[in-house]
């Protein structure tokens, strides 16, 4: 299944795009998403990131579906 990946903030310039197809099996996790974009770059995701599926928070043992459209936000530092 295909699942439309976008990066916000910093992740979009770690990660040189906006947005990203990612083919995952059916029934994956959000926490297999990360895993499987984690295996692509030579620098892992940050811990901490918010998920979102569908413009709704998600945690990271939502199954996802195909054409879920996921956001990752990167973490907020308080300052």
């Amino acid at each position: 299944m295909m699942v439309k990946v976008l990066f916000f903030g910093v992740l979009k310039e770690w990660l040189g795009a906006a947005e990203s197809s990612v083919e995952l099996q059916e029934g994956a996790t959000v926490a297999q998403l990360i895993a499987r974009l984690n295996a692509l770059r030579p620098t892992p995701l940050q811990r901490g990131i918010a998920v979102s599926v569908n413009a709704e928070f998600a945690s990271a043992i939502q199954v996802l579906h195909a054409g879920d459209e996921v956001g990752l936000l990167p973490p907020v530092s308080g300052g």
